[in-house]
C-alpha cells in the first residue's frame, strides 16, 4: 500500500483540482505533504519499534494509514485532504521499515534471499503499478478511489498482522532492558529529524516550481536542511539513546549497501517517471498509455525475483550485485539512443530490459545489509535503508527534472542556429511545405509554425536522452563499491575483501 500510494496519487492531480476547483499547483501539495510526511518518519521508525514494540507499531500504522486512506478519499477541501495525507505519509512511513526488520529476523541468513525477494515484489512493482493503476481508476471511476482503494487492503493487512506475526524474543527482552534502565527520548534528535529531512524533501519537491534558489523560499528550506543534518550527525553520534543509530554505519557492509540502494532508488523512480513522461511529451501518448509502456517491466520483475532470491542464498551476493549494476548501466545506454520515432514497443522492451536485472540489485542488497548485525539492529538498519531508497528516488526524479529544463534550453538554442535563412535546403524545405500545406486546402498552417514543432520535438527528445546518459555515469561511479564488500553469501559469517 505504502510503496503504491508514493506514485499513484500523481496520475490524479489533474482530477483533484479540478473536483476540488483549485489549481495544479495547489493540487502538487497533495503529493509534497505526503513526502515530507513519510521522510520524518521512516528514519524514526526502527527507533519507534524498539521503544513501543514492533508487532504494536506495526499495527498503529496500519489503522492510521488505512483511516488516513478513508479520509483522503472522503475529503471535501484541499486543506482536510493534505492534513490527511500528513497523517497517510505518517502511517506509512512505519509499514515498510518494520516490515524488512520482520523479514530479517523471522528468517536465518540463508534463506533471507527468497524472503526480501518477495518484498523486492513490492518494492519494484508498486511504483511501476502506480501510476497505470491511477490511471485506470481516474479514468473509469473519480479520483476518490485512488485513496479509498486502500481501506479495504489496510483492513485485511491489520487482522493479518495481528494474527500472524510475532515479535522476537531476543526483541523483547532488549526493549524491556532499556525501559528498566530508564528509556531516554531523544526529543532534540526527533526534532532535527522532522527539520532536516522534512525541509531536505520540500527543497527537492518544490525546487523546481520555485525555479530552486531564485526561490528565497527553496534558499531558507535548503539551509535549514543542511543545519539540521549537520547537527544531526553531531547529535546522534554522541547521544546515549539515539534516535537514529548512526554508529552501523561503522559496520563496512552496510555502509556501502547504503550508497548503492540509494543509487538504485534514483535508477528506479527516476526512470519510471522518466519514460512516461518521454511518451506523453515526445509523441503525444495519454498517461494511462504511457504507464501501460511500464507494465511490461513490472511483469518481468514478477518473473525474475523468485531467481534472484534463490541465488541470493546460494551465491555471493557481491556476485549478483555487481554485474545487475552493469546491466543496468547498460539499459540506460540503450534508453540513450532511442528516437523520437519510437514504438510504442521500443520502449516497453526498453523498460523490459532494464526491470530484469532490478530485482538482482533488490534482492541482494537486502540480504547482504545485515550481515554481521545483530537481531535488536535490524530495526535500526532497515529504517536506514529505506531513507536511503526514498531519498535516492527523490534526488533521482529531481536530477532528472532539473536536467531536462537544463537540456531542453541548451538543444533549443543548438537547433535553433541551425535554421539559417540562407540556407538553400532551409529555403528549399520552406517552399515545399507552403506548397503542401496550399494543396491541402490547410492555410491556416504555416511552414514555420511545423518546423518549430519539430525542432520543439527534437529538443525535448534530446534531453531525455541526456539525463539517460548522465544516470548511466552515475551507476558506472558506484558500481566498483560492490568490489569493497565483504563476503555476501548470506550463509556464511563475514569475511574479508572479494576474491
Amino acid at each position: 500500500m505504502e510503496v503504491l500510494d508514493t506514485s499513484i496519487a500523481n496520475v490524479a492531480l489533474d482530477h483533484i483540482s479540478g473536483g476540488l476547483s483549485i489549481t495544479t499547483d495547489q493540487a502538487t501539495w497533495v503529493l509534497t505533504s505526503y513526502l515530507v510526511a513519510n521522510a520524518i518518519v521512516i528514519p524514526i521508525s526502527g527507533w519507534l519499534s524498539d521503544a513501543i514494540g514492533r508487532k504494536r507499531y506495526f499495527l498503529l500504522s496500519i489503522a492510521l494509514f488505512t483511516l488516513a486512506s478513508l479520509l483522503c478519499g472522503l475529503a471535501p477541501n484541499i486543506g482536510t485532504l493534505v492534513v490527511a495525507r500528513v497523517l497517510q505519509g505518517i502511517g506509512g512511513g512505519g509499514l515498510a521499515p518494520v516490515e524488512q526488520s520482520i523479514l530479517a529476523d523471522t528468517f536465518p541468513p540463508e534463506k533471507r534471499g527468497m524472503a526480501f525477494a518477495a518484498f523486492a515484489i513490492v518494492v519494484v512493482v508498486g511504483p511501476v503499478l502506480g501510476p497505470t493503476l491511477g490511471g485506470y481508476i481516474v479514468e473509469y471511476s473519480s479520483w476518490h478511489w485512488v485513496f479509498l482503494i486502500n481501506v479495504p487492503v489496510g483492513i485485511a493487512a491489520w487482522f493479518a498482522v495481528e494474527t500472524f506475526v510475532d515479535e522476537p524474543a531476543q526483541v523483547k527482552k532488549d526493549r524491556d532492558e532499556r525501559f528498566k534502565n530508564g528509556l531516554t527520548i531523544d526529543y532534540v534528535g526527533v526534532a532535527l529529524v522532522a527539520l532536516g529531512l522534512g525541509f531536505l524533501e520540500l527543497t527537492f519537491d518544490r525546487g523546481e516550481r520555485e525555479d530552486w534558489f531564485a526561490s528565497g523560499f527553496i534558499v531558507m528550506s535548503a539551509i535549514i536542511a543542511a543545519v539540521s543534518l549537520v547537527s544531526l550527525v553531531i547529535w546522534e553520534l554522541n547521544h546515549k539513546d539515539p534516535v537514529i543509530d548512526l554508529k552501523l554505519m561503522k559496520n563496512r557492509n552496510f555502509a556501502l549497501t547504503i550508497g548503492v540502494m540509494g543509487v538504485t532508488g534514483m535508477i528506479l523512480f527516476g526512470t519510471t517517471q522518466l519514460i512516461p513522461q518521454m511518451l506523453q511529451q515526445v509523441l503525444g501518448y495519454s498517461s494511462l498509455d504511457a504507464g501501460l509502456a511500464l507494465t511490461a517491466g513490472g511483469l518481468a520483475t514478477l518473473v525474475m525475483v523468485p531467481f534472484a532470491g534463490r541465488l541470493s542464498g546460494l551465491i555471493d551476493v557481491r556476485l549478483l550485485l555487481f554485474p545487475a549494476l552493469l546491466v543496468q548501466a547498460f539499459a540506460l545506454w540503450n534508453m540513450s539512443h532511442l528516437t523520437a520515432d519510437i514504438a510504442f514497443s521500443d520502449a516497453a522492451f526498453a523498460r523490459l530490459f532494464q526491470a530484469m536485472a532490478l530485482p538482482f540489485l533488490f534482492v541482494p542488497i537486502n540480504a547482504i545489509a545485515y550481515v554481521g548485525l545483530k537481531q535488536t539492529q535490524t530495526a535500526q538498519a532497515s529504517s536506514l535503508l529505506n531513507v536511503s531508497r526514498n531519498l535516492g528516488g527523490t534526488i533521482g526524479i529531481c536530477f532528472a527534472q532539473t536536467q531536462l529544463a537544463g537540456g531542453l534550453q541548451r538543444h533549443q538554442s543548438e537547433l535553433t542556429q541551425t535554421l539559417n535563412p540562407l540556407d538553400p535546403n532551409y529555403n528549399d524545405w520552406m517552399q515545399k511545405a507552403a506548397g503542401a500545406f496550399a494543396g491541402q486546402g490547410d492555410p491556416s498552417t504555416t511552414p514555420l509554425a511545423v518546423l518549430y514543432s519539430q525542432m520543439q520535438r527534437q529538443a525535448t527528445m534530446l534531453a531525455f536522452l541526456d539525463v539517460f546518459r548522465a544516470m548511466m555515469v552515475v551507476v558506472l561511479v558506484v558500481a566498483p563499491l560492490v568490489l569493497f564488500m565483504r563476503s555476501g553469501k548470506t550463509g556464511s559469517a563475514p569475511s574479508g575483501g572479494m576474491h
